[in-house]
């Protein structure tokens, strides 16, 4: 008998992904603060997972010579730009506070979810082990 990893892990290891994802989108905007005409880029996390869980977007093809469909990845979420409150002269969309408010909150999620991974991973161990 097999066991998949990825669904005895389940929603924790999906989390996990997209917010490691969303750390390097919201990094990469506190590092262009500065940067004119820098657009602040994010995605929604929620719809992101839901979708990543549902199996990603399932496309069709209407031809047999298309190429057949790449099927949406948890490291693919749709990215957007953000759009600021207070927009800058130089055309910067990069709110800094805000950022770093999403930046922490995102941080304290990833953590959360690591521990979760960390219990699913325990609870394994322990069916394997016969505990």
């Amino acid at each position: 008998m097999s066991i998949s990893l990825d669904k005895s892990l389940g929603l924790p290891a999906l989390a996990l992904k997209l917010h490691a994802k969303r750390a390097q989108l919201l990094a990469g905007n506190i590092a262009n603060a500065d940067t004119p005409h820098y657009k602040a880029r994010d995605f929604d996390f929620a719809s992101s997972l839901r979708q990543a869980r549902a199996g990603g977007v399932k496309l069709r093809t209407t031809n047999a010579r298309h190429m057949a469909p790449a099927e949406l990845s948890v490291g693919n979420p749709t990215v957007k730009y953000r759009v600021p409150a207070n927009p800058s002269l130089d055309g910067n969309t990069v709110e800094i506070d805000r950022e770093r408010s999403r930046f922490a909150q995102n941080t304290l999620q990833y953590q959360a979810a690591l521990h979760f991974l960390g219990g699913r991973i325990r609870s394994l161990l322990g069916a394997i082990k016969g505990e």
